[in-house]
């Protein structure tokens, strides 16, 4: 099997990379949304800053990737207690997936040759300490919407139908690409992402070049290819690990928090999600970059990222929500 492109080896789209790196250091940010065109790198990505993070220890047989055999579900079989390594999941959510295969269901075939009414997990209990991640997110169906934002909201993914009663953990970094042109997503869901990227095709001539060189000697040179780039992707996990520990002891100064809020103030942020993601990416990318408190710097890099979807339509302002937001960071944190 192929190993997926390297994390580093993507050209160009900084913000997306970025915002990808700093869910990695903070989960709890809430996940990213990528929207742009076709061929943009965006599902590779996804797939390249999975392989790059360290394996995750779970109990080996465990459905919800367990930590510890005392969190091994009841309804969980012949599962034993040996804790080994495995690659850090990330779990594609199809168009048109149904519910049971979301949430999981009765396993109809146990039910009907046994009479044993046993759970067979779904896609939610694959991707716990991983990523879920969601292709064309802005076609997903409303009830499938609706679901995931519940689970979202609990980190619990809770199944009561068919005589089942089954409560299991579900927490996990929601990614989420698709094509504007092709629909809107719910506002709901929208501000579930903690951080947004809008990607595009590179117009620099030297950077579509280099993009082309990079795809073309990734099948036919791969030993070689793999063997240069891994060794940077190692820097970058070490940068993330290193980063993780650092994450609680990043001082987060009065006058951070006031910057945080005298953006989404002056932006018309709905909420104080606003603030909370702004705050947690600046912190995030203040302990990948080795500094021992949030400054300002951080703050205007994180901004982009942490609040151009969270902004109301302004029908009369052409330049986009990227654009206002550079504009009011340039004038509150200059």
């Amino acid at each position: 099997m192929t190993a997926p492109f390297p994390f580093s080896a993507i050209v160009g789209q900084e913000q997306m990379k970025l915002a990808m790196i700093l869910t990695a250091i903070e989960p709890g940010l809430g996940g990213v949304l990528v929207f742009g065109d076709r061929g943009t790198g965006k599902s590779t990505a996804v797939r390249a800053l999975a392989a790059l993070l360290p394996p995750i220890r779970v109990v080996q047989g465990c459905p919800v990737n367990a930590e510890a055999p005392e969190q091994v579900p009841d309804w969980a079989l012949g599962v034993g207690s040996e804790i080994v390594e495995k690659p850090t999941p990330v779990v594609d959510l199809p168009l048109g997936v149904t519910e049971d295969r979301v949430t999981g269901a009765l396993d109809i075939e146990r039910a009907l040759t046994s009479g044993e009414k046993v759970f067979q997990p779904g896609l939610l209990a694959q991707a716990n300490r991983g990523y879920l991640y969601i292709d064309e997110v802005n076609l997903l169906e409303d009830h499938i919407v609706d679901l995931l934002l519940d689970v979202a909201q609990s980190g619990q993914n809770v199944v009561e139908r068919e005589g089942l009663s089954v409560r299991h953990p579900a927490r996990f970094v929601l990614v989420g690409s698709g094509n504007p042109e092709e629909g809107e997503l719910r506002p709901q869901l929208l501000d579930r992402f903690g951080l947004s990227d809008e990607v595009a095709s590179p117009t620099n001539i030297a950077d579509r070049i280099e993009v082309v060189r990079r795809r073309a000697a990734f099948e036919p040179r791969h030993d070689a290819f793999m063997a240069h780039w891994q060794a940077e992707d190692a820097k970058v996990r070490e940068r993330i690990l290193d980063a993780r520990s650092r994450l609680r002891e990043v001082a987060t100064p009065d006058d951070s928090l006031r910057d945080c809020a005298s953006l989404c103030v002056a932006l018309g942020a709905d909420g104080l999600r606003g603030e909370l993601t702004l705050l947690r990416a600046g912190r995030a990318l203040a302990a990948y970059e080795g500094a021992d408190e949030l400054a300002r710097p951080h703050l205007r890099r994180v901004a982009p990222i942490a609040l151009s979807h969270r902004l109301r339509r302004d029908p009369l302002d052409e330049a986009g929500s990227g654009t206002r937001v550079a504009r009011v960071v340039e004038e509150i944190l200059a």
